[in-house]
């Protein structure tokens, strides 16, 4: 056990750089993948985009809460671009669909992404491997549905779309609204996004630890592994 969370370290230790890039990329595809879903969900392209000041709001925030316990659930939920379809039949116009690029959602997917990417890393193959070891294609089964199950709880809990039937209100429940699952249902599950991303992420440590636990065992010699 104490070889696996070494691999971990050594991994994230020599490869950092290649897994924060990885899980920013994959924060920004995931954003991409979000508003093509809604451009073919609602048959129609974006035709408004607005940027706003993250930055000086987050100071803005800073300076006007009184209590710190108060200021991270606010700064979490600020946007920094609004991508949409404005309906222009009502009056100066209503935002039928949108994307909000909210800069803590793309802070936890980059976290998720560079998961991912350790795990990746850690499932390669070695030249040295052990025969006869029962319980490695079960340990890397199991760490690949932890794997697979984790990163879509992360993901779905962190979309952040908005859509006018479900009051306009940036939230994960939109794609399951999408779905078809009806909107109120859909809003009654909303509470419940924190305690699922959170249990998203200690599937991806499970994976992460079990594709570790075993790449330590497939690299024993023959020797060690009949000691261990």
């Amino acid at each position: 056990m104490n070889l696996a969370f070494k691999l971990i370290g050594d991994n994230v230790r020599d490869n950092w750089k290649q897994l924060l890039l990885f899980g920013l990329l994959f924060a920004l595809l995931f954003q991409l993948f979000m508003l093509l879903a809604l451009v073919f969900r609602f048959q129609g392209l974006p035709n408004y985009v607005t940027f706003y000041n993250w930055p000086g709001n987050v100071i803005t925030i800073v300076q006007s809460t009184p209590s710190w316990v108060d200021i991270w659930p606010i700064v979490s939920e600020e946007w920094l671009v609004e991508i949409g379809r404005m309906n222009y039949d009502y009056g100066i116009g209503i935002s039928e669909w949108s994307l909000n690029v909210v800069p803590y959602r793309l802070l936890v997917l980059t976290i998720m992404g560079a998961l991912v990417a350790l795990c990746l890393r850690l499932s390669k193959s070695d030249s040295c491997q052990v025969s006869g070891q029962e319980d490695s294609a079960v340990q890397r089964g199991g760490a690949f549905a932890a794997l697979g199950g984790g990163t879509v709880l992360v993901a779905i809990t962190n979309a952040t779309m908005s859509w006018v039937v479900c009051c306009a209100t940036p939230s994960w429940v939109v794609g399951l609204a999408m779905l078809g699952l009806g909107v109120s249902t859909s809003l009654a599950l909303e509470s419940m996004g924190l305690g699922l991303s959170l249990g998203g992420f200690t599937l991806l440590l499970l994976a992460v630890f079990l594709l570790a636990l075993k790449k330590t065992k497939t690299n024993q010699t023959p020797l060690e592994a009949a000691h261990a």
